[in-house]
């Protein structure tokens, strides 16, 4: 604890409820990459198309269409046990999976249908995360604690993605699909410490009682405050334009482009989240001292930039290092994006408006879907290019548009 004290990046660690959540979170994340990897090759391999690929990745954010009754179901039941009945979905699903692997039943049209289940309940998972720590960390500590508990997803996507390939290589699917229900079942059990008690008072505020009311009242919220709209237009674009680029497709550049197998896809994830982790750290270090939605629009435009490089490298190294940078600089733009949602939506709709906010994501599934059969008529270059560069110019006539809202230093969103 008194290391905790002395070290700002540290502070969260205060809050009891944060010091099991981060774990747990951490757990999950290593479990969602290490199935990512192992699932996305099984898929590539056995149908030999990359179209296929793109239909397996888009089905990981089915769940993005129902995603806001998720943030409303915390509202009523309380956040931690909805993730709880989540968590135990995902144990349930892995194990299902790791017995068609170890009985050898394992074939794309069974996988796809466990990818459908676990694709309608996994994207809501950071979305409870997010509400989670929004409820029960004091607003001093708030961007700190987005930033280190972003370092669980962006750590999590080196180790999962590296072991998950280096699991597979040895021992196989079924023993890896072992490894990661053993995974789940810690996480679970982290969980049940996580968010016993509300720092934020549950009667501000007035939740409509009807789940069909709230619903509508979230969106009324988002479309009638210019911020969020603006936010969640853009969190849509870089969903539907940057990530396709990094991550389902990686699995056809590593394969057709760079000639590598399962490790070497493990490494080309790994430097994406290694880029991303160090992202995380720095905003939880320094991110009292930047700007929100400025740090936002700028970060995007280079990410998006290093995407379209990264669209014509053919060599892994090189391929490696720049997926770093936009990893660095995809942390720089999502974490801010989601502390401005928490500091500016009222609490008595924060489930359903960051519940909508996960309905921009998918734009990633749209975006896979589309880049599937663009990959195999055009090319990767040619698709990545299309995208990037359609990324870029969206982003600044959000910019643009959202100016007084978004870029003036005095605005509440730039607030330090």
């Amino acid at each position: 604890m008194s290391l905790i004290a002395r070290a700002p990046a540290l502070a969260p660690f205060q809050i009891s409820s944060f010091r099991f959540q981060w774990p747990a979170d951490l757990l999950a994340s290593w479990a969602f990459e290490m199935e990512t990897v192992i699932l996305g090759w099984f898929v590539l391999v056995s149908t030999g198309s990359v179209l296929a690929l793109a239909v397996f990745g888009s089905l990981q954010f089915l769940g993005t269409l129902i995603s806001p009754l998720f943030g409303m179901a915390g509202d009523r039941i309380g956040n931690r046990n909805v993730l709880l009945l989540m968590r135990t979905a995902y144990l349930v699903l892995a194990s299902c999976l790791a017995v068609l692997f170890l009985s050898g039943l394992a074939a794309p049209v069974p996988v796809f249908i466990l990818a459908t289940i676990m694709g309608l309940v996994r994207p809501s998972d950071i979305t409870m995360r997010n509400l989670l720590v929004g409820e029960t960390m004091p607003a001093d500590y708030l961007m700190r604690a987005m930033g280190v508990s972003r370092t669980t997803a962006d750590s999590a996507r080196i180790v999962g993605a590296l072991s998950g390939a280096a699991l597979v290589a040895a021992l196989g699917s079924g023993l890896a699909y072992i490894a990661v229900c053993g995974v789940y079942a810690v996480c679970l059990a982290l969980t049940l410490g996580v968010g016993i008690r509300r720092v934020r008072i549950l009667g501000e505020g007035e939740v409509t009682p009807s789940a069909l009311g709230a619903l509508r009242q979230g969106f009324a919220y988002v479309w009638s405050t210019p911020v969020v709209r603006a936010v969640m237009l853009l969190a849509f674009l870089v969903n539907f334009a940057a990530y396709p680029l990094t991550g389902s497709l990686l699995a056809y550049v590593a394969k057709d482009i760079y000639r590598m197998d399962q490790t070497g896809l493990g490494w080309l994830i790994a430097s994406f989240a290694g880029g991303a982790l160090t992202g995380s750290i720095l905003v939880s270090l320094y991110g009292a001292h930047i700007r929100p939605a400025r740090t936002m629009i700028v970060c995007t435009l280079v990410w998006l930039s290093l995407n379209l490089v990264f669209s014509w490298l053919t060599t892994p190294l090189m391929g490696e290092i720049v997926l770093f940078g936009s990893g660095l600089f995809q942390s720089f733009c999502m974490i801010p994006m989601s502390v401005i949602l928490l500091r500016v939506t009222n609490p008595a709709l924060r489930g359903c408006v960051m519940g909508v906010r996960m309905l921009a994501v998918y734009g990633m599934p749209l975006g896979l879907l589309l880049s599937g059969p663009l990959v195999e008529w055009t090319g990767f270059a040619a698709t990545g290019t299309l995208y990037s560069v359609l990324g870029i110019v969206f982003t600044l006539v959000i910019g643009l548009w959202w100016r007084a809202e978004l870029w003036d230093r005095a605005a509440p969103v730039n607030v330090r």
